[in-house]
């Protein structure tokens, strides 16, 4: 129960990766916070089973914000910016609109995040990025996906400087393919089964494999790295 005493807000905790590290940091000890969009039923199941609290909330609306740090008023340790949307569209068919989603959601809301979790947090605290192998792999029709996930990533480069007097650690953790209904949503099976072939431990990841990595970086052993991202891929890419 390494995290006993510390508080998590986890976003996007309902479903895939997000759930699975709300689940793993509840297991450590600490006191979880989850947000949700639209799946009210798997998170109010998931907050009954680790004791969490769930709030709802819509990345795309920065008016919402607030309402997510409301449970954590009384202090926070960890900041988990894990939800996200991944877009799969040709660069000759973006629109504007498409743009400014993308990047809020992905990009713009984590940072607001992390800005408003700033005076909460104390002096050794934790805030991880989730990012992904794409902003290092990229693929057709995955523009404003691997673009805002960039961004996230130097947001992460600079906080982890800003941040480090205080012994508050910023890291990024950039899962490969790993087995969600986002993954599944943008990929065919036979694309999966490449992406599996492909890794050097052949399999996909599973959402529990991203959350150790996540864990590892929230707890006391995680103290001595900063500024860094993590590629939890399996060896999809060496």
């Amino acid at each position: 129960m390494t995290l006993t005493g510390k508080t998590a807000l986890v976003t996007g905790g309902s479903r895939g990766i997000g759930r699975a590290v709300a689940r793993r940091l509840a297991a450590d000890g600490a006191r979880v916070v989850f947000t949700y969009q639209r799946a009210k039923d798997a998170a109010e199941l998931l907050a009954a089973e680790i004791g969490a609290t769930a709030v709802r909330c819509d990345q795309a609306d920065l008016d919402t914000l607030p309402a997510i740090f409301e449970p954590v008023r009384d202090g926070l340790d960890i900041l988990v910016n894990n939800a996200g949307i991944a877009v799969q569209q040709p660069i000759a068919e973006l629109t504007a609109a498409e743009f400014d989603r993308v990047l809020t959601i992905n990009t713009k809301f984590p940072l607001f995040a992390l800005q408003a979790a700033i005076p909460l947090l104390p002096d050794g605290g934790r805030v991880v990025n989730i990012s992904t192998l794409n902003t290092a792999v990229a693929g057709p029709g995955l523009a404003l996906y691997c673009a805002s996930k960039a961004a996230l990533e130097q947001v992460t480069s600079v906080a982890a400087r800003e941040l480090g007097p205080r012994g508050i650690t910023v890291n990024t953790v950039s899962p490969g393919a790993t087995d969600t209904d986002m993954l599944r949503a943008v990929n065919t099976p036979q694309a999966l089964e490449r992406a599996a072939g492909l890794t050097a431990l052949g399999r996909l990841g599973q959402p529990s494999d991203v959350a150790s990595v996540v864990a590892f970086l929230a707890g006391p052993d995680g103290a001595w790295i900063t500024g860094q991202n993590l590629r939890a891929t399996g060896g999809l890419m060496i």
